[in-house]
């Protein structure tokens, strides 16, 4: 089997110990290089049993050997390094969130479309297939018309003085960084986009950023939703829809590798509760998928169409969290990259 030959830009720790280890697993991937902007890349390449260490991104980028390359940097650097990475006819996994705005997110697709080459948001949770049978579940109509869908995702962020979330200018935030997860669940689950968005939260008086949002949205086909996130609160990945005759909740949504890999499915329906359980490895599942993509030139699972209204939503969010207003997002036409 062809494998895609992959590159990391930085040592961050998300790379070292989720991603990289998915590149190892998957059949259709290798790992061949990793960047640092200091020395310590050598010892980290040794460690992780990586074959090329390289002291800059740019000499990553410009080593014909790789094929695409996982971007984990901070937020504010994804739009710079996406489009010298495309520039250099390397395909793209970015972290999520893509960009600090739809605006940037647009021109990163559209250069990476110039340059020929594939870019995707790194939401590895939604390739774990609990999400797809949680889908199957809804269009079966087993728990009647949807309703309302709630998510939460919080953790209690510790080191904070050091810790990049904080950085307001560096793209911190917990609706960047946790509440984005909420907001792809429910366009995903819900097959809608919100129309208006109302959001508070607690702003931290020192920097600025959003230690806690919570937001409530009225999708275009009628749904109402509701999602909170937070630095501040105990870990919960969890989401729920309600319908006419029953509920579905899934409690590991976005983090089951912290639940040994396995996602739940519950279903309750008058009085009674199922329990599906379903085993999916998100991360390799992840670069097996965008692997296959580039292999055989078909779109990524998560889609450029996916992640521009999902930036558009944290930006309606981001507004309404700042003047206390409602915000009124207009429907637009689906944009193909």
């Amino acid at each position: 089997m062809k494998k895609i030959r992959w590159g990391v830009l930085s040592t961050a720790q998300i790379g070292r110990t989720q991603v990289i280890p998915a590149i190892c697993r998957a059949d259709n991937a290798e790992i061949i290089a990793i960047a640092s902007r200091t020395s310590k890349v050598h010892a980290i390449a040794e460690e992780l049993q990586i074959p090329k260490a390289y002291e800059s991104y740019e000499e990553l980028l410009d080593d014909p050997e790789i094929d695409a390359v996982y971007i984990p940097l901070p937020n504010h650097l994804h739009k710079e390094w996406v489009i010298r990475s495309a520039q250099k006819g390397k395909h793209i996994l970015c972290e999520k969130p893509i960009a600090l705005s739809e605006l940037e997110a647009d021109e990163m697709f559209a250069a990476c479309k110039e340059a020929g080459v594939k870019l995707m948001e790194a939401f590895m949770y939604q390739l774990h297939p609990q999400h797809a049978r949680a889908k199957e579940i809804i269009a079966s109509g087993e728990i009647g018309e949807i309703k309302l869908m709630k998510s939460s995702h919080s953790f209690y962020l510790e080191n904070r003085s050091s810790d990049i979330r904080m950085d307001a200018a560096m793209g911190g935030g917990s609706i960047y960084d946790v509440g984005c997860y909420a907001i792809q669940a429910i366009h995903h689950l819900t097959d809608a986009e919100p129309v208006e968005v109302q959001a508070e939260g607690d702003i931290d008086p020192s920097t600025g950023i959003d230690l806690t949002g919570i937001v409530r949205m009225k999708m275009s086909n009628g749904v109402h939703a509701l999602f909170d996130c937070s630095f501040d609160m105990v870990s919960r990945n969890d989401y729920e829809l309600i319908g006419t005759e029953g509920s579905l909740k899934v409690p590991f949504a976005f983090r089951p590798d912290l639940n040994g890999h396995i996602g739940t499915v519950l279903v309750h329906k008058s009085g009674v509760t199922r329990e599906e359980r379903i085993l999916g490895d998100s991360y390799r599942l992840e670069i097996e998928q965008f692997s296959n993509a580039i292999l055989t030139d078909t779109d990524p699972a998560i889609t450029a169409d996916s992640t521009l209204k999902n930036m558009r939503t944290i930006n309606a969010c981001y507004r309404s969290l700042e003047t206390g207003e409602k915000v009124h997002i207009e429907e637009t036409e689906e944009t193909f990259y």
